[in-house]
């Protein structure tokens, strides 16, 4: 099972073709599983959008789109605010998110 750690797919940029749209400011779950959802984006026009984890392919160093079309208006993000939870809320010390989107504690080295 791969995965990365949530702090670095928060710290890439979105874009597609190439072209910066914004940067994840967080990560939003579902309320019953620790399953991704998807990104609150903040983008270039100052606007916060949806991301849905589905439609995002997480590159090395970008979340790439094939549409902007894809990232859900400022106004329908709410409706996924309120239907889930922000990662910061699960207490993981440093969480990271599997290729299916499941939400783990990161393993000790010890």
């Amino acid at each position: 099972m791969r995965g990365r750690a949530a702090a670095e797919l928060l710290s890439l940029p979105v874009r597609m073709h190439g072209i910066q749209l914004g940067t994840p400011v967080d990560a939003l779950l579902d309320q019953a599983a620790d399953r991704l959802l998807g990104f609150e984006v903040l983008c270039g026009d100052g606007n916060y959008r949806f991301l849905p984890f589905t439609v995002a392919r997480l590159q090395a160093d970008e979340i790439t789109l094939d549409s902007a079309l894809t990232l859900i208006d400022e106004r329908d993000l709410e409706f996924y605010r309120r239907r889930s939870r922000r990662l910061g809320e699960l207490g993981y010390a440093e969480p990271w998110i599997d290729d299916d989107g499941l939400v783990h504690e990161a393993l000790s080295a010890a």
